[in-house]
C-alpha cells in the first residue's frame, strides 16, 4: 500500500521549472527535439540548453526570453505564462528591462528629432543670421558706397554657393525619403537591433513577430543593424527588393543598412559577421 502511495506521489507531480515543462509539453505532442527545431527555426542546441534551463548559456535575455516565447507556442503552452517564469529564474526584476508584447521598451524614434536634424537647423539659422548681418552692413554702414554693395553681394553669393554643402544632410535626408528601407520579419520573436552610427543611439530594439515590419527613419545618418537571424528578414528599398543580409542563422552586427549600402551590395555576404556566443546587447 505503502509502494502505491509513493507511485502515486510521483506520478501526480508535474514539472514547475519552464525548461522542464516545454520538455514534458514537447513529449505529451509526441515531438522530437528536431520537430520543435523545423517548427520555430531555433538552433537544436538551444532548444536542449532551454530544456535544461541553462538560460544563461544563450547569447543574452532577450534570446531566451524570444526562444521560449516560440518554443511554447510550438508546444501549445501559454507563451506569457513560459516568458513570466523565464523573467523569475534570469532575475528579472527591473521594470525597464522587461519585454511587453515582444518588444523593448525603447523610445519611439519617430517622436524625437534626431541629431541630423538638429545639426540641420542649427546650420540653417547661422545661414539666416549671417544673411541679415551682411543685409544691415549694406544698409546701416554710414560709408557704404557703390563698392561696399558688391562685396555685400560677393558674400551674398558665396553663402549661397556654400549652403548646398553645408546642408547637403537636408538634401540627402529628402533623397532617402523616397527610397524607404523596410525590414519585414518571416518568423516569429525574431530580435533585431537598428541604431544610428553606433549601439548607444538605438533605434529600435524589438522581438518582431512574423509579418512585423520596420521603416529606417528618413532622418537616420549611418543606420546599422544588429541580429542573430538576418536570414528571417526580407528587405526592399523603395519598394525594391534587395537580397537578404546572409542566408543562415549568424550573428551580424555593425551592418550599414542605409538605401546606398543595401542597393550596393548586390548578392554579396554580410559585412561583419561574430561568432553566436556573443551577447546581442554587446557592441562589437
Amino acid at each position: 500500500m505503502a509502494d502505491d502511495e509513493a507511485g502515486f506521489e510521483i506520478d501526480s507531480s508535474e514539472p514547475t521549472a519552464p525548461g522542464e515543462r516545454l520538455r514534458a509539453a514537447r513529449e505529451a505532442k509526441g515531438m522530437s527535439v528536431d520537430d520543435v527545431c523545423a517548427a520555430t527555426r531555433i538552433p537544436k542546441r538551444h532548444l536542449e540548453t532551454i530544456e535544461d534551463g541553462d538560460f544563461a548559456v544563450l547569447p543574452g535575455r532577450t534570446y531566451a526570453i524570444g526562444f521560449s516565447r516560440s518554443y511554447a507556442k510550438a508546444v501549445g503552452l501559454n507563451d506569457e505564462e513560459i516568458v513570466n517564469e523565464v523573467r523569475e529564474q534570469l532575475g528579472i526584476e527591473d521594470p525597464s528591462e522587461r519585454l511587453r508584447d515582444g518588444t523593448m521598451q525603447t523610445e519611439d524614434p519617430t517622436r524625437l528629432p534626431s541629431r541630423g536634424l538638429v545639426f540641420g537647423s542649427i546650420v540653417a539659422v547661422l545661414i539666416l543670421l549671417a544673411g541679415l548681418f551682411a543685409f544691415s552692413r549694406v544698409f546701416f554702414d554710414a560709408g557704404s558706397g557703390s563698392d561696399t554693395l558688391l562685396a555685400a553681394q560677393d558674400e551674398q553669393d558665396l553663402l549661397a554657393q556654400d549652403e548646398p554643402a553645408i546642408g547637403g544632410q537636408i538634401v540627402g535626408q529628402e533623397d532617402a525619403e523616397g527610397r524607404p528601407v523596410v525590414f519585414t520579419s518571416t518568423e516569429d520573436g525574431m530580435w533585431v537591433r537598428f541604431y544610428d552610427g553606433d549601439e548607444s543611439n538605438v533605434l529600435l530594439e524589438a522581438l518582431m513577430e512574423r509579418g512585423e515590419s520596420y521603416t529606417i527613419p528618413a532622418t537616420a545618418r549611418d543606420p546599422q543593424v544588429r541580429t542573430g537571424r538576418p536570414d528571417a528578414f526580407t528587405i526592399t528599398v523603395g519598394g525594391q527588393s534587395v537580397p537578404r543580409l546572409a542566408e543562415d542563422d549568424t550573428v551580424i552586427s555593425d551592418v550599414s543598412v542605409s538605401a546606398d549600402a543595401l542597393l550596393a551590395r548586390g548578392g554579396g555576404p554580410a559585412d561583419e559577421v561574430v561568432p553566436t556566443g556573443d551577447n546581442p546587447g554587446t557592441a562589437q
